[in-house]
């Protein structure tokens, strides 16, 4: 990597981190219910927070119409309004300066050449795929507002695929330039690497699906759940098992808490066959990485969902699903 193409690596790697610290804050406004705080999508006068208690009023009345307030929250005072209203609100402000972390530097870096327009796609996408989060973000708060006091597991699920998705693409970016691509090679264990890739996003989106179903909170026993290997009755709780596999929260956390084991298995036969390879390091780290998710998801489970861990567990899914992408990088384009 030459001087010059520095400040853009920087760039790719401080978006990444960016990426990564949204999720994780994301998580914690979740555990904490306060993401339903703010009822309206401000995307410039939401900067600045209600100023004077006539404002700070006014937003109240406007939670206390919803059902998170009606149902959850109906002896909740102005002063714990404020506390939650203030996470949100950071959440927010935080993804308002990210954004222009994102853009600002692009458009510099556009306009001196330092990447060239017609190698500009995928960087555009990254800004993109910054503002469609924006609005994945409002479109899934909005769906709490409604009837019932709480988001859509799917909203929620497909708002952090796409938080994956731009991870992905800003740290693949970043390693073309600190690796040096020499184009894309299929091997034999490619193949290999993408299935665990993409084993690792399947049971990440089912993470998803937990949090937003609260679904952690089912059991607190493993590896039996009430007191069974395999509750009964997990696929007919809806009239379609396929429902049931992915809105039923039992099911649902019965599949994220076995899954991850699959994804054990598939880090560890990828190893077991890079070994002595030059990529052979990037295998041992995912799959050690895979095993400490996997200690930190029973104990989640075993110490009833406490904050500080679930977070954790949270945090390391993210570096997992990157140690994941840089070793596909390394397999698919390692000379």
């Amino acid at each position: 990597m030459s001087k010059a193409e520095r400040p853009v690596t920087v760039w790719l790697l401080i978006v990444a981190l960016l990426i990564a610290a949204m999720v994780v804050v994301g998580g914690y406004v979740r555990l904490t219910r306060s993401g339903l705080s703010i009822v309206e999508w401000n995307p410039v006068t939401g900067v600045i927070p209600p100023l004077g208690d006539a404002a700070w009023e006014q937003e109240f009345a406007k939670y206390q119409q919803t059902p998170e307030y009606k149902i959850v929250n109906r002896e909740m005072t102005l002063a714990g309004y404020q506390r939650i209203f203030y996470l949100e609100w950071a959440h927010r402000l935080i993804a308002r300066i990210a954004g222009l972390i994102v853009v600002l530097p692009l458009a510099w870096f556009l306009w001196r050449g330092a990447i060239p327009w017609r190698g500009s796609a995928p960087y555009l996408l990254i800004g993109l795929l910054f503002g469609l989060q924006g609005f994945l973000g409002w479109w899934m708060v909005a769906s709490g507002l409604l009837d019932a006091p709480q988001v859509s597991h799917f909203r929620l699920t497909i708002h952090l695929l796409t938080a994956l998705l731009l991870l992905a693409l800003t740290l693949w970016l970043a390693f073309n330039r600190i690796y040096g691509q020499t184009g894309l090679r299929w091997r034999q264990w490619s193949a290999l690497g993408a299935l665990t890739l993409a084993v690792i996003v399947v049971q990440i989106a089912y993470g998803g699906l937990v949090a937003g179903l609260k679904a952690g909170h089912i059991s607190n026993t493993w590896p039996l759940m009430f007191g069974v290997w395999i509750p009964g009755g997990m696929w007919t709780v809806f009239d379609s098992w396929l429902l049931s596999v992915v809105a039923a929260p039992v099911t649902v956390h019965f599949i994220h808490r076995w899954l991850a084991f699959g994804v054990l298995a598939a880090a560890l036969w990828l190893w077991r066959r890079q070994r002595g390879s030059a990529s052979g390091a990037a295998t041992l780290w995912l799959a050690a990485i895979v095993l400490v998710q996997i200690s930190l998801g029973v104990s989640v489970v075993i110490f009833g969902v406490p904050l500080w861990l679930a977070l954790l567990h949270q945090a390391t899914a993210v570096v997992m699903f990157a140690a994941a992408v840089h070793l596909n990088h390394r397999l698919a384009t390692a000379p």
